[in-house]
């Protein structure tokens, strides 16, 4: 019960103090990440952890002026491959192999299939996928922070290609897609801290199929 305990602890916070979160729950929250699952494992994204606080102030403005940009502790952008390039999926493919020491037939046709697949299909279909991929990761990252009992805040107010263009995603293939505040909250200034979760019903949320 403990992680239910927390998630319901947790929300998006509004207003955070300023206060650094210590580097071991980061890393925690990093590993998680890491951890997370993705379509045939190729992890199609990449995650920019920000506490330069210059380049956080050149984010809040194309980010709707949110205070959590700069009064967080750090700021997670989850950047999604452009697209599937066959470099891309052998690199993955390869280090599968290394990891665990041998070539698996059937993996490598896995490999073949993909190859014949991805690269073939249009970049924005292909970003789509990859950015979905790196919400599943984003979420786990959420999960991660409220164990952790670190308050984060999920955004998606905010400018892509602005943002890309102050990170320089661009030019190393990736588009940003989601971002996540890490801190902690500032109750006197946060005006959703004390109100109650609201969440659907089972009964609405969940159709059982016996």
């Amino acid at each position: 019960m403990e992680l239910l305990d927390r998630l319901k602890w947790r929300y998006a916070t509004k207003a955070m103090n300023g206060q650094k979160v210590p580097q071991e729950k980061i890393d925690t929250i990093i590993e998680a990440i890491s951890l997370a699952p993705t379509s045939s494992g190729l992890q199609p994204f990449e995650v920019f952890v920000i506490t330069n606080q210059e380049v956080k102030e050149k984010i809040k403005p194309i980010a709707w002026n949110q205070s959590v940009i700069t009064d967080c502790s750090h700021l997670f952008v989850f950047a999604a491959w452009d697209t599937y390039t066959a470099d891309r999926i052998n690199k993955m493919f390869d280090l599968t192999n290394t990891i665990r020491g041998f070539k698996n037939e059937g993996w490598e046709n896995y490999r073949q299939m993909l190859l014949k697949s991805y690269p073939q299909k249009d970049a924005e279909e292909n970003f789509n996928h990859a950015a979905r991929q790196a919400y599943i990761a984003f979420s786990q990252a959420i999960a991660a922070a409220a164990f952790e009992q670190v308050d984060a805040t999920p955004l998606e107010g905010f400018s892509p290609a602005a943002l890309d263009e102050i990170l320089g995603l661009r030019e190393k293939g990736l588009r940003s897609c989601v971002m996540l505040p890490i801190g902690y909250r500032a109750e006197e200034n946060d005006w959703l801290v004390n109100l109650k979760k609201v969440r659907k019903s089972r009964e609405d949320l969940v159709t059982e199929i016996d």
